[in-house]
């Protein structure tokens, strides 16, 4: 069958193309990255209308337990510093650690599309750094729309009088503005991050699948450690680190893949129109 051997050619060119190793070197980047973001974040919320508990309750929606508790506690003691200079360090962490591991997203995608990187050190660089200044936008943009959606939904429901439920069907379409957004950002990275010509129906697949697969992915594990895992007890005072590594290195693979669909349907494209 097509989708037997479609799957059995994933499988195989995510052990030649090492993804495994990838998505270990990409969550240490992700963890590198985070908490200088979420300063950046934090520090910005004198100037936009969100609050702490709206950055940090976009990522409770997917983050395990433990990790949460870990990010909660370190962010706040961070804070409570209240050092001037939290925003422009956070700028700058950020760019940084984030555009290494976009780095490595390219190199991960060139591999599944069996195609070298012939592109000068600055401009993969500033294409990097460009698709993180681009991610962090769309992330503060991620965060003001349920704000402003509650309240625009609080205006309907007082001004016409409607149902409690019409709230409920409001918020659910609220929430899901995220996969649409999700949607949107893993699209510019698969169709921007490799260096070779794409179209966008030819990234659809595999955007479509990270986006679905990371959301899937983490509430599972979410639920998991929640439920069954017990990382605390092997590990320590480090579980709460352990857990997230994981979480980063489940959605790392969950991108990677996603750069692999899109290698093979290009290349089953490119046979039966050849």
């Amino acid at each position: 069958m097509k989708i037997l051997r479609f799957v059995k050619q994933l499988f195989q060119r995510l052990d030649r193309n090492e993804a495994l190793g990838m998505s270990a070197e990409l969550a240490y980047f992700f963890l590198l990255s985070l908490f200088p973001f979420l300063i950046f974040l934090l520090t910005l919320i004198a100037y936009v209308p969100i609050t702490q508990d709206d950055v940090l309750g976009v990522i409770r929606q997917y983050a395990p337990g433990e990790s949460m508790k870990l990010i909660e506690s370190n962010v706040a003691r961070i804070l409570s510093e209240q050092r001037g200079d939290l925003l422009s360090f956070g700028i700058i962490a950020t760019i940084w650690f984030a555009s290494n591991g976009i780095n490595a997203i390219v190199r991960a995608f060139n591999r599944a599309f069996d195609v070298n990187e012939n592109r000068h050190f600055f401009i993969v660089r500033g294409t990097a750094i460009l698709l993180t200044l681009a991610m962090v936008f769309v992330i503060i943009v991620a965060l003001l729309l349920p704000v402003f959606g509650r309240e625009i939904g609080l205006f309907i429901f007082s001004s016409y009088g409607l149902s409690e439920e019409f709230l409920t069907i409001w918020n659910t379409i609220r929430w899901g503005v995220s996969f649409i957004i999700l949607f949107f950002v893993f699209s510019c990275l698969y169709i921007v991050a490799p260096n070779i010509h794409l179209k966008v129906r030819d990234i659809l697949p595999g955007a479509f699948f990270a986006t679905v697969g990371w959301m899937s992915a983490s509430l599972l594990f979410s639920y998991y450690v929640s439920n069954f895992g017990n990382y605390t007890a092997m590990y320590g005072s480090l579980g709460g680190i352990i857990v997230l590594l994981v979480w980063f290195y489940l959605s790392a693979l969950m991108i990677i893949t996603g750069g692999e669909i899109n290698a093979i349907i290009l290349q089953w494209n490119k046979r039966r129109y050849s």
